[in-house]
């Protein structure tokens, strides 16, 4: 996806600086690294700020004309769940952030430019079943706040959560939001919104105005966030989180509109964000129809309420239903149900159904969606390719390794901490940057980058010791690189020589690792980075300033080895290249695409996940946001992570080393991640729906450094005894963490997780409504005896015995099993 007219250096791209707090993270990254973003302050206890996972997904519904009133319940001992309630916030307006063409004098973010009134609604909005007042777009007329500690009264009443349609300017922008009780009681809890100037969100404009009243041709969105309350007590205000004035380069939160959710008396369930996928269920390769199940009531849900979530449509059936077994008050578990066509039923079929939630002899709630029969041929067109998520492999896998080797391998060098060595080309046509004195010092004006190829052999590359070290590690998933932003290719391609078989190693290095992963570590999944733009391609360098490849001393014109020019870049070249490794024989389970930038990724992908569908036995594969069109499986920030949960798909991506991707020879064994660093890591990003990405770089001869394979062996003993918590669980719908130290998962219907990632005392006391009850058992991962414990208030205290404490290191866990 490009937001800017240059392509912005990224993944095994370069972002400079370091980041601090969340508008900072936001801000020091590229627009697109920001999707879905929300924050928390710092050492607050981060409520349940989440974007529903359609409305991140890429180019949702603006709004759901399908979507049908919930029916009451049909029997049995459930409530009816209250209708949600639109709070105005007109008297709090304070900001003009939309404009039409024929009214101007909007300014949304500070700079001028503003929202188009015609691409949004006004008044009465329908977002996945819940109601919205959206402002006027009038000329002058106010429409959203700008969230500086303002005091937003409240209905008073009892209440699950409070949704906002949020949006980000300058970055994505959160801070810490306060809920006001009326015994004098508070709750404190995140409050963000996405950065507007990324595609996805719950509204979408398809431009924005400019300050000259021009469009900018390029998607803007507002968000969804959801703000968990205590459902017990009645809430009567939510002051508003204090981020900046809205100003150039100042990241600040505006807000459009807000609703809040009544509890219901008794037992009640409510279902959100259903939809009919292309994804498969690995159990019985049923197509998965997915809903978000919220208990609306005061009640706990438990396994003797014995509910279970089916579908009900003409044409299909209900092969897999998805029971619920455990959930408390305000909780939200998302779910998977198998439905197969019936016979004369052709996938892509679209029909009315309804998703129906049953439990205790009768309809505990049934929402009803226009849904898509079957997983028709993928076309060529953003609609299409839009129906396409993460596959639930992905969403599982929690921790891979990413591995970037190339010809950068062999000069290996970037001052520490502060540049991609695998910039090392780039780096050197700059004279105001260290490498470039370093190449002359080093290796002379003459030598030039091509130079390099004959060193890089490869020749003690053992693929069986790298995926063996990689299963070891604890890594579900791996992510070779198989052409950087050099374009040097590491398999046999046919479109050019400028690879690892015609030159250099001589090898098919790709081959080699995945067959080597095939045979002795089935159990990973096999997936391949590939830059999408080439800095200094003849035909088409990156950026219209980068020219030819020259020496960067003399500027004289050097060969671009290997390459026979005269090829139109993206149809004859990079599309090509991408179809070799998705049709070749290598089988990507996961694409890993860098940059965006010119593309045929519309072409690409349909291949790809046409000929992905096509396997004997189907494994789905994913995408991610960098292919240069605005659809995507997952997003990817790098060297930098969410300060809170994103429901919509992300992987976080950093080297062990403290800022590089590629091997830096000058960087000393201490200053690499330690484990602790890792795991702490780990255990954050997975707490927030996020996978962690980890890269290795090895040295020009095959060698993984030995300080890696220890970092990474490390880690892996550490999973084999806490994987549990890790794997295949996903994220607590209330809240991510708990001040600095506290991180919570959850394996549906089976048990909950506390990572603590300090060392706890002789009692370790969490001050958040964990989902705890008589007859659920305590223990701490790695110690067999159960702890004792209890609730005191609104906390949970649990007892440590120091043989324990003693057992545990880096991230000391304790679940929380419930009883069936």
């Amino acid at each position: 996806m490009t937001e800017h007219p240059e392509l912005p250096e990224s993944s095994s791209g370069s972002v400079s600086g370091s980041v601090s707090g969340s508008a900072a993270a936001a801000s020091a990254l590229p627009r697109r690294h920001a999707l879905g973003f929300i924050g928390a302050t710092a050492g607050a206890a981060a409520g349940a700020v989440l974007i529903p996972a359609a409305a991140a997904h890429a180019s949702p519904p603006s709004v759901h004309p399908e979507q049908r009133e919930p029916e009451a319940p049909g029997g049995g001992d459930w409530a009816t769940v209250p209708t949600p309630v639109p709070v105005s916030l007109e008297q709090w307006f304070d900001n003009d952030g939309i404009d039409t063409a024929a009214s101007r004098g909007g300014d949304f973010d500070g700079s001028g430019h503003t929202f188009p009134g015609e691409e949004l609604p006004a008044g009465r909005v329908e977002i996945d079943g819940v109601p919205y007042d959206f402002p006027s777009s009038a000329a002058g007329a106010k429409n959203n706040v700008v969230a500086l500690g303002q005091r937003i009264d409240l209905p008073k009443g009892r209440y699950l959560s409070a949704l906002f349609l949020a949006a980000g300017s300058y970055g994505s922008a959160a801070g810490h939001a306060t809920v006001h009780y009326a015994d004098g009681s508070t709750t404190g809890a995140s409050l963000g919104g996405p950065d507007w100037y990324a595609d996805g969100s719950g509204l979408t404009a398809a431009y924005r105005y400019k300050p000259d009243g021009t469009k900018d041709q390029h998607p803007v969105g507002i968000g969804v966030s959801e703000l968990w309350l205590d459902p017990r007590r009645e809430a009567v205000a939510i002051t508003l989180p204090t981020t900046s004035e809205a100003k150039p380069d100042k990241a600040s939160l505006h807000v459009f509109a807000l609703t809040v959710q009544p509890v219901a008396e008794g037992r009640a369930l409510t279902l959100r964000d259903a939809r009919s996928t292309v994804s498969l269920l690995e159990s019985s390769g049923a197509q998965s129809v997915e809903a978000t199940v919220v208990n609306a009531g005061t009640v706990t849900l438990l396994a003797a309420d014995a509910v279970s979530i089916g579908v009900d449509v003409p044409g299909a059936r209900t092969v897999s239903a998805a029971p619920v077994t455990r959930l408390d008050p305000g909780e939200q578990a998302r779910v998977r149900i198998g439905i197969r066509n019936r016979t004369g039923v052709a996938p892509g079929t679209r029909q009315d159904g309804r998703i129906v939630a049953e439990g205790r002899g009768g309809t505990a709630a049934t929402t009803g969606r226009k849904l898509t029969l079957g997983v028709p041929d993928y076309r060529p067109s953003a609609e299409s390719l839009a129906t396409h998520q993460a596959p639930h492999w992905f969403h599982g896998a929690k921790f891979g390794i990413f591995i970037h080797w190339g010809v950068y391998s062999v000069p290996a060098w970037a001052p520490v901490g502060k540049q991609y060595a695998e910039w090392y080309w780039r780096h050197m046509q700059d004279k105001n940057n260290p490498t470039h004195a370093h190449h002359r010092d080093t290796y002379g004006e003459d030598f030039a980058y091509d130079d390099f190829i004959p060193r890089f052999k490869a020749e003690k590359f053992d693929p069986r010791a790298w995926v063996e070290l990689f299963r070891d590690a604890g890594a579900r998933y791996h992510v070779l690189t198989s052409k950087h932003h050099e374009g040097f290719a590491l398999w046999d391609t046919k479109v050019s020589d400028r690879n690892s078989v015609k030159m250099g190693p001589e090898k098919d290095l790709i081959k080699e690792l995945f067959d080597a992963s095939r045979r002795y570590t089935p159990e990973l999944h096999r997936a391949l980075y590939f830059s999408m733009p080439e800095w200094f391609n003849p035909d088409q360098p990156w950026k219209g300033d980068l020219y030819p490849p020259r020496n960067p001393y003399t500027l004289e014109p050097v060969p671009y080895t290997g390459y026979t020019s005269g090829k139109d870049f993206v149809k004859d070249y990079q599309a090509k290249q991408l179809l070799e490794l998705i049709k070749g024989g290598y089988d990507p389970e996961l694409l890993w695409c860098d940059i965006g930038g010119p593309n045929d990724s519309l072409n690409v992908l349909a291949e790809y996940f046409n000929h992905g569908k096509n396997r004997p036995k189907p494994r789905e594969v994913a995408v991610n946001n960098r292919a240069g069109i605005p659809f995507h499986d997952f997003t990817t920030p790098e060297y930098t992570t969410y300060d809170n949960t994103v429901v919509a798909k992300w992987e976080s991506s950093r080297g062990l080393d403290p800022f590089s991707y590629g091997y830096n020879a000058e960087t000393p064994d201490d200053k690499y991640m330690t484990t602790e660093e890792i795991v702490h890591s780990l255990v954050d990003i997975v707490s927030k729906n996020g996978n962690f990405l980890l890269d290795i770089g090895p040295r020009a001869d095959g060698t993984i450094p030995e300080i890696m394979q220890t970092r990474l062996r490390e880690t892996g003993q550490w999973l084999k005894t806490n994987g549990e918590a890790i794997y295949e669980t996903t994220y607590w719908s209330r809240m991510a963490q708990l001040g600095d130290d506290l991180r919570f998962t959850v394996r549906q219907n089976k048990a909950f997780y506390i990572h603590s990632l300090a060392e706890p005392g002789a009692k370790l006391t969490v001050e958040a409504p964990v989902p705890i009850g008589s007859g659920d058992k305590v223990t701490m991962l790695g110690y067999r005896r159960p702890l004792t414990w209890r609730t005191t208030g609104d906390a949970l205290v649990i007892d440590v015995p120091a043989a324990a404490r003693k057992t545990g290191e880096h991230v000391w866990v304790f679940k929380v099993e419930w009883r069936d």
